[in-house]
């Protein structure tokens, strides 16, 4: 849950709110949830709402660079690359349009099948598959591989 926060918000300290956020809403409306459901899709949905809620009421710019105290680690494990390369990546997914993102984020990060994925969006399988291929076309030529 957590990852699809951050995923959604662009950072860790936004994600962890969204994720205070659902859990405080999730247990305040607990009577809602239908038992024999799938709890997680449920969870999902109620993030993915607040988000959309919280998008409208402020437009965050996104951050560029890491706070000062961050890079009093760089260098001490040896995976300098790869959190390059994650970082590339994060900026990517940024940039693509929220539908696309989020399509993404539940089916190739959260590892969602179609169908559960076109649940917790709420759109058709088809068009949660049109999204996704569009987000991994976009993200592919944002980080300039051949498609």
């Amino acid at each position: 849950m957590r990852r699809f926060a951050i995923g959604l918000c662009g950072n860790a300290s936004d994600g962890d709110d969204l994720c205070q956020m659902t859990l405080e809403r999730a247990l305040a409306n607990r009577s809602r949830w239908e038992e024999g459901t799938r709890l997680d899709s449920w969870m999902y949905r109620i993030m993915r709402n607040i988000w959309i809620d919280e998008g409208r009421k402020v437009t965050r710019s996104m951050q560029t660079f890491v706070a000062e105290d961050a890079g009093l680690g760089v260098g001490g494990d040896g995976a300098q690359e790869a959190a390059v390369e994650l970082g590339n990546v994060d900026r990517a997914m940024q940039k693509l349009p929220e539908d696309q993102r989020e399509a993404v984020l539940l089916v190739m990060v959260e590892g969602y099948a179609y169908k559960e994925a076109a649940e917790i969006v709420g759109c058709p399988v088809g068009t949660l598959n049109s999204r996704l291929v569009r987000g991994r076309d976009a993200l592919m030529a944002i980080l300039g591989e051949a498609s």
